[in-house]
């Protein structure tokens, strides 16, 4: 135990977070069992020490634990966990889930056996909490925690103090908004546009922070999401692995798309059942957002498949993706983190929690129509016309 006190200590005096995230004000930290889901790469374990550090400092009463650990290989969970509570812990914070092989069950019997142990695990987005999942599906809190937003990158890299700003607000005042942004908000002679242009290429994965090749990285770590997060986690024979790349490598290239199941059969050589598997096998690890009308759902066939994020299609492109590829897929990316998007059968291309229809555009050319629209290319907006960052703002 003494080891991972130490070890805990190194780790909290030592964590570098620069930027406070969104998510430490919205959970609910009263509750009892809480997971925090996120792709990789996008600050789960710096979460989960930066609220040892906010909350407990170095008091014996948090400890946060790694399922990388070789302890784990011999000893269970329920016995740390007994451990912990007889030494007077509270609160355990656990990394590296999917590594521990009863995690599931073994979370339960702690929720059952300890009712003054809080728990607050990180997991893989793959892994199922809620449906299929007895021993947890009616205890466990589940948060998300996304890649960096334009504000939260803002507040990163200029010291700012943006706040989160609501979809309802912004269209409703969005010109005032985005002027007391501009104004007041940011440093003088700020050039925002060319901000917002850097972050779709590089600011989405809090990692462009390291010294080291961002692009490079972001390889490796879509690499891990296919050969871990799917294949491990989901128990899928490493034989199919070549598939799954292959058929990623065909969506990096066309996206967005309509998909076209037949073609992607023959190309990859299998079924036009296992291509929708594993599309949505790419969607849960947060490589691909799938667009579906209102009321369709997986496993029917999604109308539009974006790349999950900006960030992978500069990464993964050959040669720069188009602007307006870009825009929608921003677009959807951000809205997505707190809203309900789908495809709409009107000329417009997205509908907002089935109330805002939207159009998307790369750049503002003076005539938008009578529709909500968002807009890249220009910074203060006017009647139904937003300026894409500001939508930004929205976590």
């Amino acid at each position: 135990m003494e080891a991972f006190y130490r070890t805990h200590i190194a780790l909290i005096d030592t964590v570098e977070s620069p930027v406070r995230r969104t998510l430490m004000d919205e959970i609910d930290w009263k509750d009892r069992l809480i997971a925090i889901k996120g792709s990789r790469g996008v600050g789960k374990t710096t979460f989960l020490l930066q609220y040892a550090k906010e909350h407990y400092g170095h008091s014996r009463k948090c400890l946060y634990i790694n399922f990388n650990n070789f302890y784990f290989t011999e000893h269970s969970l329920v016995e740390f966990a007994k451990q912990f509570v007889e030494q007077g812990g509270e609160t355990l914070l656990i990394d590296q889930t999917f590594k521990y092989e009863n995690w599931s069950a073994e979370l339960r019997q702690c929720y059952d056996l300890y009712p003054n142990l809080h728990i607050i695990f990180s997991c893989s987005p793959v892994m199922r909490l809620t449906e299929d999942n007895k021993d947890l599906q009616d205890i466990v809190k589940m948060y998300n925690l996304r890649g960096l937003s334009f504000r939260e990158y803002l507040n990163l890299h200029h010291g700012t103090q943006l706040k989160v700003i609501k979809l309802e607000d912004i269209i409703q005042n969005h010109a005032n908004i985005a002027q007391d942004i501009c104004e007041n908000h940011l440093p003088k002679d700020f050039q925002l546009l060319n901000e917002f242009s850097e972050y779709l290429h590089h600011g989405y994965y809090p990692f462009h922070l390291e010294k080291r090749n961002y692009y490079e990285n972001l390889l490796k770590t879509i690499n891990m999401m296919i050969e871990v997060d799917i294949l491990i986690i989901k128990q899928i024979d490493v034989s199919y692995l070549a598939k799954i790349r292959k058929l990623l490598h065909i969506l990096m290239q066309t996206a967005p798309c309509s998909p076209n199941v037949s073609k992607f059969s023959l190309a990859i050589d299998t079924s036009r059942a296992t291509i929708m598997n594993y599309i949505k096998y790419l969607k849960d690890a947060r490589l691909l957002n799938l667009l579906y009308r209102e009321g369709d759902v997986f496993p029917k066939k999604p109308t539009k498949i974006y790349m999950q994020n900006t960030n992978l299609m500069y990464a993964t492109a050959e040669g720069d993706p188009k602007p307006q590829d870009v825009a929608e897929t921003y677009f959807y990316n951000t809205l997505h983190a707190c809203h309900k998007i789908n495809a709409t059968d009107r000329n417009e291309l997205f509908v907002v929690d089935g109330r805002w229809n939207f159009n998307v555009f790369d750049h503002y050319d003076g005539n938008v129509g009578f529709h909500l629209t968002a807009c890249g290319g220009f910074t203060i907006g006017e009647g139904n016309k937003i300026p894409l960052w500001l939508l930004g703002f929205l976590y």
